[in-house]
């Protein structure tokens, strides 16, 4: 099996956590975490071989997130280090439902600091995917650099991932996010939304089942084959397209389980779907064949909702990453013809 290899930001999540009395001081606990390092826990939890590539800060919390992606078994080979910024760090509350809201701490930050160069020769040799995420688009450097590594991975026959994963939050308050994240849209074979990151991209087609047809289009008319669109605990709606312009579409549920914490529920899903994928050997070239076979497309799938709805079940980030018995466990449990 090859290399899942993810690209981006790792940083800090500190959870807030329940006040021990009413008079006591808020706390919050300290998790490994930032989308693509997330996917890369998730993958390499469920046993796929992965790399981390991207840049920490020289500081006690990139030594941290360090020590915790080689505890999840993930490879960093290619992470940088720096001393010019510190290691990005974002501060969770959660509701009664486990839904989160963020406050980061970034721009200035290491991840923000990697660069075309710092890519190796070596990182694609061994891939079969490359995961990145829109975090990593937010300035125009480092934008460059992850437009960079999607080429890179193209040229070297490297499926192509993408999740939008959009933080508004994190741009410029004078930025349009837009133009930039169709750059990316448009590079990736597989590209995952949530619901409100479509509805975001269908604005200026205006939105509604039109807008999400024109977003569609346009993907399709990339290099996307595969766009698959989740909704928290909803079914997911999944659709592909080749390149002789033929589609499919359709609907998967999701798990009955219980949230506590939301956080990394999307990465735990592209996590799961990506190592299933390695497993099966589908790269950039397969992908068309993969998608043509519906049992196997639905099969992926389910592994990776599964993953994802595991992983709302604790807290944490890479700490809520469910095993490969544990994944199947619940497959069991809720899928009568899955295992």
């Amino acid at each position: 099996m090859r290399d899942i290899v993810c690209f981006g930001e790792a940083l800090i999540d500190f959870l807030a956590q329940p006040a021990a009395s009413a008079d006591a001081p808020r706390a919050f606990a300290q998790y490994a975490g930032g989308a693509p390092a997330n996917v890369a826990a998730a993958a390499a939890r469920l046993g796929a071989p992965t790399q981390f590539v991207g840049m920490l800060g020289r500081d006690m919390f990139g030594d941290f997130l360090l020590d915790s992606l080689r505890g999840c078994g993930v490879a960093t080979d290619h992470v940088r280090r720096t001393d010019a910024a510190k290691t990005a760090l974002a501060f969770v509350a959660l509701d009664e439902q486990g839904e989160r809201s963020f406050n980061f701490y970034r721009p200035p930050a290491a991840d923000l600091l990697f660069r075309q160069e710092h890519f190796s020769a070596d990182c694609f040799t061994r891939a079969a995917a490359f995961h990145v995420c829109s975090n990593s688009l937010t300035e125009d450097e480092i934008a460059a650099a992850t437009l960079h590594g999607m080429r890179l991975a193209r040229e070297a026959g490297v499926l192509v991932s993408l999740d939008l994963n959009l933080r508004p939050m994190l741009w410029p308050a004078d930025a349009q996010p837009r133009p930039r994240l169709w750059q990316a849209l448009a590079a990736a074979d597989v590209v995952k939304l949530a619901r409100n990151e479509l509805e975001y991209l269908a604005e200026p087609y205006g939105g509604g089942e039109a807008g999400e047809r024109a977003v569609r289009e346009r993907l399709f008319a990339g290099a996307a084959r595969w766009l698959v669109v989740t909704d928290g605990g909803a079914p997911l709606r999944w659709y592909t397209a080749t390149a002789a312009g033929a589609d499919d579409e359709g609907e998967l549920r999701g798990f009955s389980v219980t949230a506590v914490d939301t956080t990394a529920a999307g990465d735990a899903f592209v996590g799961g779907l990506l190592s299933r994928l390695g497993e099966l050997g589908v790269d950039a070239a397969g992908l068309p064949a993969f998608l043509h076979n519906r049992a196997a497309l639905e099969d992926a799938l389910r592994f990776a909702a599964a993953v994802g709805a595991l992983a709302v079940t604790r807290h944490g980030a890479f700490a809520a990453m469910p095993t490969r018995a544990q994944v199947q466990q619940l497959l069991k449990d809720q899928y009568d013809d899955a295992a």
